[in-house]
């Protein structure tokens, strides 16, 4: 399902969202439709949800946004989006990856709001919030795999079939929302600590295989006895997984913009509404990566908007 619009001047750009329909994707939409010359194609898994977005931002002056279907775990609903962007626009600006899951089990009343949230954490520090969120969920195997399907896996998949587009772009990048979760330190092997960090010799074929042994120690109970996290321990994982493959992807397509962008601890149904940060305080700092002057960095990680390290 997607909206019909006239064609578009070679100067105006294209940016493409995953997970658009809601949080921090939904305000990273928004943030993006307010620049001129910017057309913004809202994705989501869900048809009504992903509409309904899209909706409320033209109801609100955004016109330049449209929506498009997509699972990010699904083969047909990626080549969908990837013939519907070459036809339409025959390239593409900016993808931002944000589609993601927690890669747990949430243990919370299905009511629990993000008012209910709010009252019990008031007065609360970054890591007691941190806590508080591990508190209210658990780990499971097929949550984590799930994760993992999700957020690395399927945003490789995204990144791969759209790269054709992006390389018909004059200047085109790729932002691929993280977190701290997925910094190297999270891991305590120091051995694929130095591998993951080792980025000239670093494969994709090696990534597999860590997340292989992962999920196989997982399924083990051995986790904390392998050096993985143990606490939204598949989205970590996942994390520094993707942070990896952002990387590889820089080093094999220097033409392109290829960077890692962690918006903060940001209030989102992912979180449980912990968090110091609203949505749109953490699409600003996604937005500064998107729109970083043409030439800038590539292969980099940015906290708050700023080149830090993915250690």
């Amino acid at each position: 399902m997607e909206d019909a619009i006239p064609p578009i001047p070679a100067t105006t750009r294209v940016a493409v969202v995953t997970g658009g329909n809601k949080g921090i994707g939904l305000e990273v939409c928004r943030q993006l439709a307010s620049n001129k010359g910017l057309i913004v194609v809202l994705t989501a898994r869900n048809d009504q949800r992903g509409a309904s977005a899209v909706q409320k931002l033209k109801e609100a002056g955004h016109s330049n946004v449209i929506f498009h279907q997509l699972d990010t775990t699904d083969a047909l609903s990626i080549s969908r989006l990837a013939d519907f962007l070459k036809s339409r626009f025959g390239r593409i600006d900016i993808l931002v990856n944000n589609a993601a899951l927690g890669g747990v089990e949430y243990v919370q009343d299905p009511a629990y709001s993000s008012t209910s949230s709010e009252l019990e954490l008031r007065g609360m520090n970054k890591q007691q919030m941190a806590e508080w969120m591990f508190s209210k969920v658990k780990e499971t195997l097929d949550a984590a795999k799930e994760g993992l399907r999700t957020n690395y896996y399927g945003n490789k998949a995204v990144t791969q079939a759209l790269l054709p587009l992006l390389k018909a772009s004059s200047d085109g990048r790729i932002v691929f929302v993280s977190s701290d979760y997925g910094l190297i330190g999270q891991l305590k092997d120091e051995e694929l600590k130095k591998e993951l960090d080792d980025i000239e010799r670093l494969t994709e074929e090696r990534l597999d295989e860590m997340l292989a042994t992962y999920l196989k120690d997982f399924e083990a109970g051995a986790l904390a006895a392998r050096g993985w996290p143990t606490n939204f321990s598949a989205y970590k994982v996942g994390a520094v997984a993707m942070n990896a493959y952002a990387r590889i992807t820089a080093r094999m397509h220097p033409e392109l913009r290829v960077n890692c962008a962690n918006p903060g601890y940001v209030r989102t149904d992912m979180s449980v509404y912990s968090g110091s940060l609203t949505p749109a305080e953490g699409a600003s700092n996604l937005l500064k990566v998107a729109l970083l002057p043409e030439g800038g960095p590539t292969g980099s990680y940015f906290s708050d908007g700023q080149v830090a390290s993915f250690v």
